[in-house]
């Protein structure tokens, strides 16, 4: 049976990747969160709009709860993937503080709901579903996109961690300098 510890902590973990996600902006000028750093455009301002963008949508309408803001619809195909970038009319504070209310209403929603609540979400092939398979899933997906600014901001800066605390600048490139030679004595032979 699924409780109210599993909830609270599958919660619990989801504001902390929340906030790493957003600590990924921290020190870094407008060029460099706006910059597009893979072959698809993948940039770090654009990952916390898309992560606003779905966890509004699962952790809203999903559940009969929208989202108070306006949102493209999810089946509108020539909107598919404009959540990834920031246009040039959006600004960082824009989209960090949306990314913070929508918290709020997914916070409100996993609060109010009881684990085992049922939503539908009409974009999966099952699309009968419960908070559980909801929190797992919008827990994943930010995990991943997590891992997708730690890389993004060690090509920007060399950071890495989930703050700046955990990697101190002073000791940060003789580390790498290191973990560099390692690597580099298996590739040599």
């Amino acid at each position: 049976m699924i409780d109210d510890y599993a909830k609270a902590h599958l919660h619990s973990q989801l504001r902390q990747l929340r906030e790493a996600v957003i600590g990924k902006l921290d020190g870094l000028c407008e060029y460099d969160i706006r910059r597009p750093l893979t072959a698809t455009g993948t940039n770090l301002l654009g990952l916390v709009k898309h992560l606003s963008t779905w966890e509004s949508r699962y952790l809203g309408e999903v559940f009969g709860r929208p989202f108070p803001e306006p949102l493209p619809r999810w089946d509108d195909l020539e909107k598919r993937g404009t959540d990834m970038w920031a246009t040039e009319h959006e600004t960082r504070e824009e989209i960090i503080d949306r990314y913070r209310r929508v918290g709020e209403h997914a916070d409100a929603t996993i609060t109010a709901l009881a684990i085992d609540s049922p939503g539908h979400v009409p974009w999966w092939p099952r699309p009968d579903v419960q908070l559980f398979n909801v929190l797992v899933h919008i827990l994943t997906e930010t995990s991943r996109h997590a891992g997708h600014a730690d890389f993004l901001r060690e090509q920007l800066d060399n950071s890495t961690g989930t703050t700046a605390a955990l990697c101190p600048s002073a000791r940060r490139g003789c580390h790498l300098a290191a973990c560099r030679a390692l690597c580099q004595t298996g590739l040599s032979t």
